[in-house]
């Protein structure tokens, strides 16, 4: 979307900013003046609230109480992909389970079909679809947007003047395309009607196009769902739109497969008890699936509401769709601005995305959690290890997370004790993120089956995670970070081969880049390290002892050669998680080949420098998982 020179784009009155019902309490959320709701604001002012310091707050998690198994419902997002779906990289989305992408070409040169640039947005969005179900992924497709109605001036839009010609024309040109193409879809028949930078016309005609496209598509695709309305709003029994449409759908026999809206902001569990409320008197039948295909306002993308987001949702058993601010070239990059760019392009992830990795590793089954005014947490169990994603924001203090019936858990609970690790996810004022930082290891003692741990909420955008091991399991994973460079150190290409060389790359969060270290028995602070996407070592070459030695990955064996002590750094002005990585049979480190600052620079083994040398940092490693 473009707005004229010198004017800020805006809703009209009284229609495009969402009041929801009801809001955390104690939580003043800043709203967003909102464009395009999540699709492509150019200039959203917001409303920002003070940080809050308040009172103390604390959360339970009851390990006994199980009920189902993750699906990953709120990670979805709206655009992100590039034009040609060729980026971003295949592992951003997997490593987050990616579920949704909803799309249609928008913001494209020539408004659509409207101004004769239909093909280029059909283009996009078959690329986008087409790499969405390779990805695993469920593609919903924006009519409106292939239209042209995406927050620009258009000439015409559906039924003008009582014809529906051009209109019908269009579906069939993009029915036709659809099967030509295989597609499986969602169909999210129009934008946010309720406001007139999506919709400038009156509401009735809205309805008609509702009527006319729902009854096209039912009788052409009978299998595929259809989605709505995709409002401006949250659902209530006094919203007129809402109520209005509900009223028309159920007199029409045209009630969508799939209900939706737009929290932006709002909470999903409150929207969830109001559309019941307003579906049930009209007898419309639920459980049906609600889909939240908006969520997250700008001023609420950071790890503290994200995951609050992922933890309501889930609560809420509604399916959810990441907002996306962007515009021009951005909004089809930056997975909806979870990444950015560095200056070479490359893609590197943002903190929110590590809550969205999180998310996807907790597995087994999903356990009660009872939330705070502030706060609400996602936590699963599975054997071995359970996992709490917690979420706030717009608030300061400290929270205790009560750990309860941890006897209800699989093989975690040794001799009355568990490993307890929290990790903060941060915020960075949006900026890159290597990954999670660990704030405390420790075993904890139970009493009557529970532990508790307190999180520092000091920044209300940063978050933390909480993750529940045996206490006997004393290894970690992180990456480990270059400090004269600031790269990771990463296995090369991905490969799997043994003798596949090491090198440093701009920190990306991939499998590639993880690093399991694994404690070597009875050698303090020795550890064998682990790729996490090959599965292979850490190795100096031959088990050389000469500098200039290559570092490698090989099958584990467990020799001195694949065996690390962490030697902390000390000299001033380094961080708590700094280290040199010495082979333990060479007592050399590893380093970065002749200082370079370059991707791509190899990995070998060279004579330690002595800590407190003013230039050891191409031999120091920041282990933020330590």
């Amino acid at each position: 979307m473009r707005s004229p020179p010198g004017e800020r784009p805006h809703a009209p009155q009284g229609a495009a900013v969402n009041t929801p019902s009801h809001r955390r309490p104690g939580r003043a959320r800043a709203i967003a003046t909102r464009i395009a709701v999540g699709l492509l604001v150019v200039a959203a002012t917001t409303v920002a609230a003070a940080p809050a310091r308040a009172a103390d707050e604390s959360i339970s998690v009851n390990f006994a109480s199980a009920d189902g198994t993750p699906t990953y419902r709120a990670s979805g997002w709206i655009y992100g992909m590039t034009e040609n779906a060729s980026g971003p990289a295949d592992h951003f989305y997997r490593d987050v389970r990616f579920q949704y992408m909803r799309a249609g070409g928008a913001q494209l040169p020539g408004s659509g079909w409207v101004g004769g640039n239909y093909d280029r947005r059909w283009n996009a969005t078959l690329a986008q679809a087409r790499r969405t179900a390779a990805l695993g992924g469920q593609f919903i497709i924006l009519p409106h947007d292939l239209w042209g109605a995406d927050g620009a001036g258009i000439s015409r839009f559906p039924g003008d003047n009582g014809n529906w010609t051009d209109y019908d024309a269009f579906l069939t040109r993009l029915i036709g395309d659809v099967r030509a193409a295989g597609l499986r879809v969602q169909w999210d028949i129009w934008n946010e009607p309720n406001i007139t930078i999506f919709w400038n016309r009156p509401i009735s005609q809205y309805l008609e196009l509702w009527r006319r496209t729902y009854q096209r598509l039912r009788a052409e695709f009978p299998d595929q769902l259809i989605v709505g309305p995709s409002c401006a709003c949250v659902p209530s029994t006094n919203h007129a739109f809402w109520n209005q449409y509900l009223d028309f759908v159920r007199s029409t026999n045209t009630v969508p497969d799939i209900v939706s809206w737009h929290a932006l902001p709002g909470d999903p569990v409150a929207n969830v008890a109001a559309a019941n409320a307003t579906l049930d008197p009209r007898g419309i039948a639920h459980p049906r699936p609600y889909q939240i295909n908006e969520y997250g306002a700008s001023n609420e993308q950071n790890p503290a509401d994200g995951a609050w987001y992922v933890a309501r949702l889930e609560r809420a058993r509604a399916d959810g769709l990441r907002a996306n601010w962007a515009s021009a070239g951005n909004l089809h990059n930056d997975l909806g601005n979870l990444l950015v760019r560095n200056a070479a392009g490359q893609h590197q992830p943002k903190g929110e995305w590590w809550v969205y990795r999180y998310y996807a590793a907790q597995t087994g089954q999903i356990v009660a959690v009872t939330p705070s005014p502030s706060y609400d947490a996602f936590a699963t169990r599975a054997t071995g290890v359970a996992k709490v994603l917690v979420g706030g924001g717009r608030t300061t203090g400290n929270l205790t997370v009560n750990l309860q019936r941890l006897d209800a858990t699989s093989g975690i609970v040794q001799n009355n004790q568990v490993r307890v690790l929290t990790q903060r996810i941060p915020y960075n004022n949006g900026g890159a993120v290597q990954g999670p930082v660990t704030v405390s290891n420790t075993v904890l003692t139970l009493t009557n089956n529970a532990a508790s741990v307190t999180l520092p909420y000091g920044n209300q955008n940063d978050t933390y995670t909480v993750t529940v091991l045996p206490p006997s399991d004393t290894g970690f994973t992180s990456v480990a970070v270059a400090q004269h460079s600031q790269q990771c150190l990463d296995n090369t290409g991905p490969g799997t081969a043994d003798g596949n060389p090491q090198q440093q790359f701009p920190c990306e969060g991939g499998d590639q880049q993880l690093w399991n270290f694994r404690p070597v028995a009875g050698v303090a602070d020795t550890y064998t390290v682990v790729n996490q996407q090959s599965g292979k070592c850490l190795d100096v070459s031959g088990a050389s002892t000469a500098d200039g030695a290559a570092v490698q990955q090989w099958t584990c064996q467990n020799g001195p050669s694949q065996q690390f002590t962490l030697r902390r750094v000390t000299y001033g002005g380094n961080d708590s998680h700094d280290y040199q990585l010495v082979a333990r049979h060479s007592n050399k480190c590893v380093d970065v080949n002749g200082v370079s600052t370059a991707a791509g620079a190899r990995i070998l083994q060279w004579t330690c420098k002595p800590v407190g040398q003013s230039s050891p940092l191409n031999q120091t490693w920041r282990v933020w998982g330590r």
